[in-house]
């Protein structure tokens, strides 16, 4: 049998993203144990930037430990609950532990969707974590090395042609991001390029690209981007990727060694291993206080629940850290003290463009271009956790605006030499 532990203050974690480190962060000193796979906490709406090299990778994750002081960490997985004897057994760094508690709370986020599209699997590059920021931003700088290299200029065309599918908050900053840091490098370092086309596509399902936001500002950025240059194909899917082109389903074939993946998520299978009800997408099924249908101690939150929302009751909340904040707080609350139901209105929605560009709709109140570009900053310093972070990316932020992107590829940095004879 596992050795036994309990949780601090009665309160166990399962997951350590935007969700379950705020509920551990408000819970203060009543404490509680955090099991996550990771010792930090990565706000995600950071994340392009990070990859095009205008904020340090480090800087877009906050420490579990610095942002929730009076909480336990172990970090790994849970690998089963028993709910009548109300524990878990979770492999972590330290051994593998029965976890007893008093309150379960399941914040286990969501991972990447994906299709049975050919060679997607095989091919494809996802935008879901740091190490995918990374290794997108690496191979990038990369493409541009070997298409300096070539003497046919249609193999360097294949090189600098970029594939994006998924055209929400994430596919479509990265790829602003992506293309600015692309663009720029070429111009300021690479001379034998500067010929050399570069084919930026932008692919999604639905009928408009930012399905999420007013219309008026989704189509604002259709023609913004246009403008740019980039390719955009609504009303259609991925067909197959080859590693050398890719197949659209309107018989697009676009030449390009590059295609990411942004299409959308869906609930950490990790759930199954928690014995909770699960909707027909696979999210946890809550009331509306977040507790857990038909259980006294449990609650979920999250990307991994289906959250009904008193001031929305004709739909779940949306997979956004805004509404994964506003439900924590609630949760925090009724962790507490009495239970009250959960109820939020967004007071709006932001998201860049690349650098000086962005959108951001507001109470009474649309902007885009600089302005709109300025207000999504700033309400991301704003949710951003702990005086430290906020600081390290005001200082990447004020850098960029003097300095030209870095353009070092790393891929070795997961391939460390061995140390020889």
């Amino acid at each position: 049998m596992p050795e036994r532990r309990e949780a601090v203050g009665g309160t166990l974690v399962v997951g350590g993203g935007f969700a379950g480190a705020y509920v551990a962060r408000l819970l203060g000193k009543r404490g509680a144990t955090i099991v996550n796979p990771d010792n930090f906490m990565l706000y995600t709406p950071l994340l392009p930037e990070a990859a095009a090299g205008t904020l340090e990778p480090r800087h877009v994750v906050v420490p579990l430990r610095q942002m929730c002081p009076h909480a336990e960490l172990l970090l790994g997985r849970v690998l089963e609950r028993d709910p009548d004897a109300r524990t878990v057994v979770a492999d972590t760094l330290g051994g593998t532990y029965e976890i007893g508690y008093e309150r379960l709370v399941v914040a286990l986020g969501a991972v990447t969707r994906t299709f049975p599209v050919p060679g997607l699997a095989e091919h494809g590059r996802g935008f879901k974590d740091v190490a995918d920021a990374i290794a997108l931003r690496n191979h990038l700088l990369r493409s541009l090395e070997s298409a300096a290299a070539r003497l046919d200029p249609k193999e360097a065309a294949h090189d600098l042609g970029f594939v994006f599918v998924g055209a929400g908050y994430a596919g479509v900053e990265a790829l602003a991001e992506l293309y600015d840091l692309a663009h720029e490098a070429v111009r300021r370092s690479y001379p034998t390029l500067r010929g050399v086309p570069q084919r930026w596509v932008l692919v999604d399902a639905a009928p408009r690209i930012l399905s999420e936001i007013p219309r008026k500002l989704g189509e604002y950025t259709h023609r913004y981007l246009e403008k740019r240059g980039v390719e955009i194909r609504v009303g259609t899917t991925l067909e197959s990727f080859d590693g050398d082109e890719t197949v659209l389903s309107d018989g697009t074939r676009v030449p390009a060694r590059t295609l990411v993946w942004a299409a959308g998520v869906r609930p950490s299978p990790d759930l199954a291993r928690l014995v909770v009800p699960l909707d027909e997408r696979g999210r946890v099924t809550v009331d509306p206080t977040l507790q857990v249908t038909g259980t006294s101690d449990v609650w979920a939150l999250g990307d991994c629940a289906a959250v009904p929302n008193t001031r929305t009751p004709d739909r779940f909340d949306p997979p956004t850290c805004q509404h994964a904040l506003r439900q924590a707080r609630r949760l925090a609350k009724n962790l507490k003290g009495p239970p009250r139901p959960y109820g939020y209105r967004m007071l709006g929605q932001v998201a860049t463009l690349g650098r000086y560009r962005g959108i951001a709709e507001l109470p009474g109140l649309r902007l885009r271009g600089f302005l709109g570009w300025f207000v999504a900053r700033t309400y991301h310093l704003y949710a951003l956790p702990t005086f430290r972070r906020k600081m390290r990316v005001v200082a990447d932020w004020t850098v960029a605006l003097f300095f030209r992107r870095d353009i070092v590829e790393l891929s070795a940095l997961g391939r460390p030499h061995e140390l020889g004879p």
